[in-house]
């Protein structure tokens, strides 16, 4: 509890992919070649994990259900802050033509594997880290793991194995 919560990488951009080809289209094809050859930033991890990073996790499943790995295993909560992300112009675009929130292909979209990671609330950020949130206690019973804005979220988290 207590540190901040940042992704590095591009997020929601191959979930935006997987909307135009779900819908028979190829384009943008931008999005299209993000969700068939993700971009990992590799290099990422362990300049993070110098950085004094805490925890650290691959979004494959989504931001969210990724962020509920986080607080699960690390018995604390996390709230996402929607302010943080710029939403570029193939999701807005891809959002206007499917009637979908682009920011759902941020907050539950995966495949695009960008990290997520914890860091102490004074360290400072290597580039390219982005902050995104916060890290809180351990919720109450009956109380969600991770919140968007610092409410319950009601749309899509990401991919479920189970």
């Amino acid at each position: 509890a207590g540190d901040v919560l940042a992704i590095c990488g591009r997020q929601g951009w191959a979930a935006g992919g997987l909307a135009v080809l779900g819908r028979g289209f190829r384009s943008p094809r931008v999005l299209v070649e993000a969700y068939r050859r993700p971009q990992p930033p590799y290099d990422a991890g362990p300049i993070a994990a110098e950085a004094g990073a805490t925890a650290m996790i691959d979004i494959s499943d989504g931001l969210l259900a990724e962020a509920r790995h986080l607080a699960e295993d690390s018995g604390v909560s996390v709230d996402v802050t929607t302010d943080a992300f710029e939403i570029p112009e193939p999701l807005l675009a891809v959002g206007q033509a499917t009637g979908a929130d682009p920011l759902t292909f941020i907050l539950g979209g995966g495949d695009d594997h960008a990290l997520l990671a914890t860091f102490p609330a004074d360290a400072g950020l290597p580039e390219g880290w982005l902050r995104i949130g916060s890290v809180g206690p351990a919720p109450a019973e009956g109380e969600p793991l991770v919140t968007v804005d610092g409410a319950p979220y009601d749309g899509p988290e990401g991919w479920s194995h189970f």
